[in-house]
């Protein structure tokens, strides 16, 4: 037996940490609950934020806090409900919110088992009375640019159960269940750090009150958290009502594993393909419009409200609807117990007009996200997207607030409400438009949209997809995202172009991926992995053809961002990922400033091997440029290669100097 002597060093663990990156640093005090030495009998009772509602929104954001840094004594997440969700409600995954879960380390699984909507058809009437409706168009599902060029549909309670799971490898106590907020209130007169009183129940102990620094209602439509700050959605309702069902279906009709929008004399259906289950079958979702005659019945359009009339509708009427609807093709449960669950809806659109509540100094401490502030139809496949997003966009923003990173707390905080809500009216418009046009009928105006044709919906669906995919959100112009140039600065603009869908950057848009070759191992990767949801800012530097030039301007930046910048900043809040164009010959490390290797050893990439990187970014070669990306990878600023001053004054605004 081989006798030999090992050493190790205490930071060894960090190495089978469930994480490729450390929790964000703290320049605050470290928390201290400061509760009577808390027991489990006797739990903690101030945290420094409290979450409400464990659905896809508030699991996201207890996700990202837990990674970020707080735990358990900082962080309680509660839910009425007793487990993630069972059946129904949200289903599909978009590109962009695709790629969040991809810098999340994930989508694994659900990429590898959920469905994939590549595809969508249109049908529409024919006239004939033996074909009655054909097949008039199949379109791309998703027509931008992105990291996954389609759809991905899966169960909603699958998707919780991933970001539980994984909220498991940070936090013990995970979400504390069949737990439902009774009240919530700001009083900060009483304890101004903890202003937020929120008064909780846990099935089989009874009340009790938790203070937080900042309270958090992710919990659905009918928010206990928006009712308590006298918050309301503002909208309006359609009188069209909608089934929706997911079952294991029999039929003829060919497009069935595609995404489909029917719209045929008898009414109007939207197909979802979905995953296969358990028992090797796959599931299929039918929204399905209710013809006005069963509305009726139910009681007078001006009269009973809707859960009167919805209350009336029933699975049979749903599948009788969907097999006119289909004809002459057939369509029906293939086996009794096919069907998974069923439900029927009202078409809404509504939006609050405040997604925070400040306190007495004008600090916002409590908020809300999800379906708590914005209601749509599902036809879009918005709703779990645009909620999870709101989450991604706070969690960096409360984390940074705590843990004093930021210079102007409050400013980044007022930042979730002018971006989000800006996103929710833009999804309201858009799902006005996208479902009052489905709802009506092609080829004609009765009781639809008038002189609705094929080519009318098309357009919407089309034009719609770069905000429908996620992929073309912009965020309007604050302490994060800087935009303005002077006109004598207009000529330091490095950016050629407007394509902003397409890739050329923007401040307010996510960073297109792109993929390239890593010049220290050869690895050919996508640059959005090195934008992983660590909570981290990063500068992207896209040097010139001078880069092997010492006196060059890119030698100069890259020195004056490593000796001048990135010090000045938190260890470990700034990264620095840097690119390169084509180069007349081969180099070393001993080429290029020490700065670079130091910085970025593993984050130095060629931008022309393939794709090429300059031209999708819409920056000339020879000049180059810098861009700083948030850490939600959204580009807060873009500067002159040579400009290192606005960047560094950018990055003073968002960053606490050290």
């Amino acid at each position: 037996m081989p006798v030999f002597t090992e050493y190790s060093t205490a930071s060894r663990d960090l190495r089978v940490q469930p994480s490729f990156a450390p929790p964000l640093p703290r320049l605050t005090p470290a928390f201290n609950s400061n509760n009577n030495n808390n027991t489990d009998s006797h739990p903690s009772s101030n945290y420094e934020v409290i979450v409400v509602g464990a659905g896809p929104a508030g699991l996201m954001l207890n996700l990202l806090l837990a990674r970020y840094g707080l735990n358990d004594d900082s962080l309680l997440c509660v839910d009425a409900k007793p487990t993630t969700l069972q059946s129904g409600q949200a289903d599909g995954l978009q590109p962009r919110t695709l790629e969040v879960l991809k810098s999340l380390g994930v989508s694994d699984e659900i990429l590898n088992d959920g469905c994939y909507m590549e595809e969508v058809a249109f049908w529409n009437p024919t006239g004939n009375p033996d074909t009655i409706i054909e097949r008039t168009s199949i379109v791309p599902d998703v027509a931008v640019p992105a990291r996954y060029q389609h759809e991905v549909t899966i169960h909603q309670g699958r998707i919780e159960r991933i970001l539980e799971t994984d909220l498991l490898r940070y936090s013990k106590r995970g979400v504390q269940r069949n737990t439902r907020l009774v009240d919530v209130r700001i009083d900060d007169d009483e304890e101004e750090e903890f202003p937020v009183v929120a008064e909780i129940e846990t099935e089989g102990e009874g009340r009790r009150t938790v203070r937080a620094k900042y309270l958090v209602g992710a919990d659905g439509a009918h928010s206990v958290v928006r009712r308590c700050m006298g918050l309301q959605l503002v909208g309006e309702s359609t009188d069209h009502i909608w089934g929706v069902v997911d079952l294991v279906v029999d039929t003829d009709f060919p497009d069935i594993r595609r995404r489909c929008a029917i719209h045929a004399p008898a009414g109007s259906v939207m197909v979802i393909p979905r995953e296969r289950i358990a028992t090797g079958e796959y599931l299929t979702r039918l929204y399905v419009m209710v013809p006005e005659e069963e509305e009726e019945t139910a009681g007078e359009k001006n009269g009973d409200d809707a859960r009167a009339r919805r209350s009336k509708v029933t699975l049979e009427g749903i599948f009788q609807q969907a097999a006119e609807t289909f004809k002459p093709y057939y369509i029906r449960p293939k086996e009794d117990g096919a069907v998974d669950w069923w439900a029927a809806y009202q078409i809404g659109q509504r939006v609050t007009d405040n997604f925070a509540v400040k306190d007495s100094k004008g600090v916002n401490r409590v908020f809300i996200a999800g379906d708590a502030c914005h209601t749509h139809s599902p036809k879009a496949g918005q709703g779990m997207n645009v909620s999870m997003m709101d989450s991604y966009n706070l969690a960096w923003k409360l984390i940074y607030s705590i843990h004093g990173l930021t210079p102007d707390s409050a400013a980044l905080l007022d930042t979730y409400h002018s971006e989000r809500h800006t996103i929710a009216q833009q999804l309201i418009e858009f799902d006005r438009a996208f479902s009052s046009m489905f709802s009506g009928k092609i080829g004609g105006a009765e009781d639809g949209v008038e002189g609705l044709t094929h080519e009318q919906f098309l357009e919407v669906f089309s034009t719609g997809n770069g905000f429908t995919s996620g992929c073309g959100i912009e965020y309007p112009e604050n302490m994060t995202v800087y935009r303005t140039l002077v006109a004598d600065d207009q000529k330091k603009n490095p950016i050629q172009g407007t394509d902003y869908l397409s890739g050329v950057l923007c401040p307010g848009r996510r960073l297109l991926d792109v993929q390239l070759k890593r010049h220290a191992d050869g690895n050919r990767r996508h640059l959005q992995d090195d934008f992983a949801s660590t909570g981290r800012f990063r500068i992207l530097c896209l040097t010139s053809s001078d880069l092997l030039d010492p006196k060059g301007v890119s030698a100069q930046t890259l020195v004056a961002i490593g000796s001048s910048v990135l010090p000045c900043f938190p260890a470990s809040i700034l990264e620095q990922v840097v690119v390169h164009p084509r180069l007349p010959k081969s180099f070393t490390w001993r080429d290029v400033p020490q700065e670079l290797k130091k910085h970025s050893e593993m984050r130095f990439h060629s931008g022309h091997e393939m794709d090429d990187v300059y031209k999708i970014y819409g920056v000339d070669s020879t000049k180059g440029a810098l861009a700083v990306v948030r850490p939600d990878g959204y580009v807060g600023v873009v500067a002159a290669l040579d400009d290192v001053k606005r960047v560094e004054s950018y990055l003073e605004k968002c960053l606490r100097t050290v």
